[in-house]
């Protein structure tokens, strides 16, 4: 623990507000989170609109170095690799990485939230005050207009460093609205979502795979479910709002039925609340946000959703905003600069391009889940992809392992990506099987094309996860 600093606000206490919470403390900060909704420990919030974490290299360091890594990981299940469920009940399974090694978790989100709220509180450095809603901020004195929704009393709470960690509907960015230079946009997805649940079995058994993210591709629209501790599934089903196959048509009880004997049969098997999950859970919004400046001097800084929120479909947001605390983390620790506006601008530099890469990355992933993934095209070329990684250790990379499994900033993964992408479907093309691809052809297609980018780029695949 650093020598005690300045008091500092952070301003909500969802998984990266708690977390940079504790980074804080550790760094000697006296840290006040502010936290709009009840304390979910005590109190039931938000049923039915979670969607599962999947935390995997990113996410999982970010844990590790403030201890709780460990912890979190007796509370995850191991995915190796999609199964895919035809409309007939065939099942196809996809491995992730090159190996068992290589997968991502799921952790259930309320539990994560929960465990890292009473980490930061355990601190002794950091005091969570639920159910006060930020309503202004005044970036010239950095004070704040706070409304306890406990009493219904507002009161002013004088200048702090700000860290705004609110979320996709954040209240802090919507204040820097009106900065001067600030600009921001809003995209929402023409798809929701609707969680259910597929029980456990008899004993707490599994009644599908466990080590594994389902997934039924059905091009406009799908079904994913992640296992959970007690045996459970959480299923998210991903419709557009409006249109012939949406949840604007499935609006009656024997809609919905017909439907899912059609498309789903093998998931409304194990379903037996289909009916009444469907019409009395809430249907979420998907949004991706993307703002600059992320911070107003020395005053303010958003972080996480707030600063870029993402889709759900590369399993990167939570990954992306611990990253961000892991990375102002490290900024501090450097010493380099001794004025928050300077660690902020720093911040920003590193962390903005990186954000609208993984941002761009996570639309594009909705469309190969529901779209590709369950066409022979896309099954020969990500066992090509496989056979590529295994052969080549350390010459060929992928963009979801480079995501997925390592901490190589998500520009390059991006970049990187398309070429290796481009290498393993010209390697395809006349393949019938992927044991059969031309190695020597690979070599020196990676070789020629791969390989010099990421020479260039050396310094950014030296992280390791």
């Amino acid at each position: 623990m650093s020598e005690q600093k300045e008091a500092v606000t952070v301003v909500g206490a969802g998984l990266v507000g708690s977390l940079l919470a504790m980074y804080l403390a550790r760094r000697g900060y006296s840290v006040e989170v502010l936290e709009r909704r009840p304390d979910m420990r005590r109190e039931v919030i938000d049923a039915g609109r979670s969607i599962n974490l999947a935390i995997s290299t990113r996410g999982l360091h970010a844990l590790r170095q403030v201890g709780l890594e460990a912890e979190a990981l007796k509370h995850a299940i191991p995915m190796r690799g999609r199964m895919i469920h035809s409309a007939r009940g065939e099942l196809v399974y996809q491995p992730y990485g090159k190996d068992d090694s290589q997968h991502i978790n799921s952790l259930s989100r309320a539990w994560l939230n929960k465990f890292l709220m009473t980490e930061a509180e355990r601190t002794g450095c950091v005091r969570i005050r639920f159910k006060q809603r930020v309503s202004h901020v005044d970036f010239t004195s950095g004070a704040l207009t706070v409304h306890d929704d406990a009493t219904g009393e507002t009161r002013r709470e004088e200048g702090r460093v700000l860290f705004g960690t609110d979320g996709s509907g954040s209240a802090v960015r919507q204040e820097l609205d009106r900065v001067q230079g600030f600009t921001a946009s809003q995209e929402t997805l023409g798809h929701g979502y609707k969680e259910l649940t597929i029980p456990a079995g008899p004993g707490g058994t599994f009644q599908m795979e466990k080590y594994a993210l389902h997934i039924w591709p059905r091009g406009t629209y799908m079904l994913i479910a992640l296992p959970n501790e007690d045996g459970s599934f959480t299923c998210t089903l991903f419709l557009p709002w409006k249109g012939p196959v949406s949840f604007e048509s499935l609006d009656t009880p024997a809609r919905l039925e017909a439907f899912f004997g059609e498309q789903f049969p093998d998931a409304k098997a194990l379903i037996p609340d289909l009916v009444d999950a469907f019409f009395s859970r809430p249907t979420g919004s998907m949004v991706t946000v993307k703002c600059a400046p992320w911070h107003v001097g020395g005053q303010a800084l958003v972080l996480g959703d707030a600063a870029h929120a993402i889709v759900p479909f590369f399993g990167q947001g939570m990954n992306c905003g611990f990253e961000d605390c892991a990375v102002l983390d490290q900024l501090l620790g450097l010493g380099r600069h001794s004025r928050w506006e300077d660690i902020f601008a720093d911040f920003q530099h590193l962390r903005k391009t990186n954000a609208d890469a993984i941002a761009d990355m996570a639309v594009e992933n909705f469309i190969e889940m529901r779209d590709s993934t369950g066409s022979p095209r896309f099954l020969l070329e990500k066992a090509v992809e496989k056979v590529l990684l295994n052969a080549f250790p350390g010459e060929f990379v992928s963009r979801y392992t480079l995501v997925s499994f390592s901490r190589v900033p998500y520009r390059l993964a991006y970049e990187v990506g398309a070429i290796a992408s481009g290498i393993v479907s010209e390697l395809s093309e006349g393949l019938t099987r992927a044991e059969d691809v031309d190695l020597a052809r690979a070599g020196k297609l990676i070789r020629e094309r791969l390989m010099p980018f990421m020479k260039e780029h050396a310094d950014g695949f030296r992280t390791e996860g």
